[in-house]
Formats: C-alpha cells, sequence, structure tokens
C-alpha cells in the first residue's frame, strides 16, 4: 500500500482539503449562527465537521481504494442560515440535524429511500437550493453597502483570484478579509487574545431538543438538499473518473460520521461534489489505481484544519459580521447561478421551479416549517396540476 504512496497525490490532498476548507468554512460559520448556535458552538461544530470528513475520507478511501472526497455539506449550512433560530433555540436544530443525519444511513441501507431522492424533478431540486442560496448571494452588496472601503476590496479580490483560476477566487476573497480585518477595523487587544486562547480543542456537547418544527424545518429539507446536491452529485463525479463506487455503502457511512460529528454541532458531512473532481481527477496521479492517497491526504488536512476551527472562529468574530457574510455569499455566486440554470432550463417545468424558487426565497415559515420544505411542496403541487388543467382546457376548446 505504502508503495503506491507519491508526492503528487500528496500535494493534491493537501491542496483539496485547504480548498474545501477555505472556501465554504464561512458559510458554515453562518449557517450554524444562523441556526442559533453561539460562537463557540458554532466553532465547536466546524472543529466536529473537519475532523468527521477528515476521517471518514481517509477510512473509506483506504477500504476501497478509490479517492473518495468527503466535504460539510454546504448547501445544508446556506440552508440553514436562512432558516433562523427555531423554537427550542440550537438544541432544536442539532435534533433535526440528527433525523438528517439517521435518514442518510437509511438512504444507504434502503434503496428505495435513495431512488424517492433521486426522483424528486431535478428542476424543483435546483429551484430550491436557488432559493436557500439567494440570501446569502445578497450579502456582497449589503457588504459593500455598509462600508465600500472594507466590502469592495474583498469582492474585488473574489473576482480578481477567479479570473486566474477559479480555484483561487474565495483564498483571494478571505486574504483580502484578512487584510481589510488587521488595516480597516479597530480591534481591542483583549478580543485579540481569545484567538490564540482558541487554538486549543474546542469540543461543545450539544443536547437536542426534538420537536416536530425541528424534524420538518430542518431535518428533511437538510437530508434532502445533502443527498440532492452533495451525494448524488460525488457518486457521479467518481464514475465519470471512471471509478464505480457502490453508492448505498458510502451513504451509509457519511451518515454514520454526520452522526458522529451531531452531537458537538456539525450538520452533516458527505460526499465531495466539487473538490471530488481534485482527487480523482489526472492531476492526482496518472495512474487511477493510485489516486486514492490523494484522498487519504485530503482527509489527513481536514483533521488538521479541524483542530485550527477555534481560533479561526475566533479571528472571523473580530470584523464587522456582514465581511464575512460577504466571504460566504461570494462563494455560493457559482453554486447560485449553477443551479437557477438548471432549474429554468425545461420549458415544461419553468413555472414550478419559479413557485417552488419563490417560496423557498421568501423566508418565510408557516406552522413553524420552513420555507424550503413548502416550497418543494408547492412547485410540486404545480407540476402535478399544470399538466390536468391544460388537458381540461383542450378539451373544452370548440373543435375547427
Amino acid at each position: 500500500m505504502l508503495k503506491q504512496f507519491s508526492a503528487q497525490s500528496l500535494l493534491m490532498g493537501l491542496l483539496t482539503a485547504f480548498v474545501g476548507f477555505s472556501s465554504s468554512f464561512a458559510v458554515v460559520l453562518q449557517g450554524l449562527k444562523g441556526a442559533g448556535a453561539s460562537d463557540a458552538e458554532a466553532a465547536s461544530g466546524l472543529m466536529a465537521l473537519s475532523i468527521a470528513m477528515g476521517l471518514c475520507g481517509i477510512v473509506l478511501s483506504l477500504a476501497r481504494r478509490m479517492p473518495i472526497s468527503i466535504a460539510w455539506s454546504t448547501p445544508g449550512a446556506a440552508f440553514l442560515a436562512t432558516v433562523g433560530a427555531i423554537e427550542g433555540g440550537f438544541g432544536a436544530a442539532v435534533a433535526g440535524f440528527l433525523v438528517s443525519s439517521v435518514l442518510i444511513v437509511a438512504a444507504g441501507l434502503f434503496r428505495p429511500l435513495s431512488k424517492a431522492i433521486s426522483a424528486i424533478p431535478p428542476a424543483l431540486a435546483n429551484a430550491m437550493l436557488a432559493g436557500v442560496l439567494i440570501g446569502l448571494c445578497f450579502a456582497p452588496v449589503k457588504a459593500v453597502a455598509f462600508n465600500p472601503w472594507l466590502g469592495l476590496p474583498i469582492a474585488a479580490a473574489f473576482f480578481i483570484g477567479g479570473a486566474f483560476n477559479r480555484l483561487f477566487a474565495v483564498p483571494a476573497a478571505l486574504l483580502a478579509f484578512v487584510l481589510v480585518l488587521v488595516f480597516g477595523v479597530n480591534i481591542d487587544a483583549d478580543a485579540l487574545s481569545h484567538v490564540g486562547d482558541a487554538l486549543g480543542p474546542q469540543l461543545l456537547l450539544v443536547k437536542p431538543e426534538f420537536s416536530f418544527a425541528a424534524v420538518m424545518s430542518v431535518g428533511l429539507p437538510l437530508f434532502i438538499i445533502t443527498m440532492a446536491s452533495q451525494n448524488i452529485p460525488g457518486i457521479t463525479v467518481l464514475r465519470v473518473n471512471g471509478y464505480e463506487p457502490a453508492p448505498g455503502p458510502l451513504f451509509t457511512w457519511t451518515g454514520l460520521f454526520s452522526l458522529a460529528s451531531v452531537p458537538f454541532g456539525g450538520h452533516a458531512v458527505n460526499l465531495a461534489a466539487i473538490t471530488a473532481a481534485m482527487c480523482a481527477g489526472e492531476d492526482a496521479h496518472p495512474d487511477p489505481a493510485r489516486r486514492y492517497w490523494a484522498g487519504v491526504m485530503s482527509g489527513v488536512g481536514y483533521v488538521v484544519l479541524g483542530l485550527l476551527a477555534g481560533a479561526v472562529t475566533a479571528a472571523v468574530a473580530l470584523a464587522p459580521k456582514i465581511l464575512i457574510e460577504a466571504v460566504a455569499g461570494l462563494a455560493l455566486i457559482g453554486a447560485f447561478s449553477g443551479s437557477a440554470m438548471a432549474a429554468f432550463k425545461e420549458v415544461e417545468t419553468r413555472e414550478a421551479a419559479a413557485v417552488t424558487f419563490i417560496v423557498t426565497a421568501s423566508g418565510l415559515t408557516f406552522g413553524g416549517i420552513s420555507g424550503a420544505f413548502w416550497g418543494l411542496i408547492a412547485g410540486g403541487a404545480v407540476m402535478a396540476l399544470l399538466p390536468v388543467a391544460r388537458a381540461a382546457m383542450r378539451k373544452q376548446l370548440p373543435k375547427s
């Protein structure tokens, strides 16, 4: 096994971990805080997720001899940022995380459940995701309005970095964020000392508070979003690169590692979709049989970065909240544009997708249940009723 290790896989694996962590940790922090977590609980969740997905990637890559990349559910975190605190606080959100993780395990064990998720019309799934993402995508504009001298450098760095290489866009925005934090924000010396104090592991147990609203507002939508936008595409990326993993066991293992992170505030880990291509492609190694080491090393990188999560969270807390929200929003522009294009691509499903998008993006809750769930229900109802209504109208039209 060690004979198949290579420097090329080492470097690609560590690069994958850096890109995966830096490009979306801001989204995860905003999502956990949006669900009611304190700074300490958000740091705990970020740490638990990073360590869980690192260990999961190491285990699965070694066991399957495939470059299986694991990530946290970035779309799921974006969804949490729009849900808002529900009754029961962060404990209720954690109960939803638990339900979602159990459903992911079940989807791996019982094929009908994973098939049911796959059967959700892509237009509706993408419209729901676009509706979830758009709220955070407004953040860069709000940051510029808040203070152009602070917001504009972050946005400019994102687009300039992306012009050279798409992978550089978010790291460039993060670098600009750090520079803005250092040179543009007055930081109290006592607050700065907390960053060093947070270098040690800071895992906190969070007691779940079960309720119907927690299950329907957080658990079920998070499960659908994670499966539809991460796990299923993650399998596709592996297959495109010549690997044929059995999906069920991979879903089950990601669900189990999600369960391990939930008590500490983690929402979900899953198969990577975007960074998966970095480990599975030729850049990881010319020989496909040796690329699994890239998956292993990316897992090692995630574990190391996870141990620094407390310091990362403490540093982010020094800046105005809107600035890190801007970084998160910029990181999600590509995902929003992709999901929106896929949602409205087909004329036949465009109206149903529009209804799903509008209801989801409204941010409203009905009966204590979030708009993402109702958006999917409303869009599904429109998709089912429109053909019936059109057929009835055609029957009533006079024959020429």
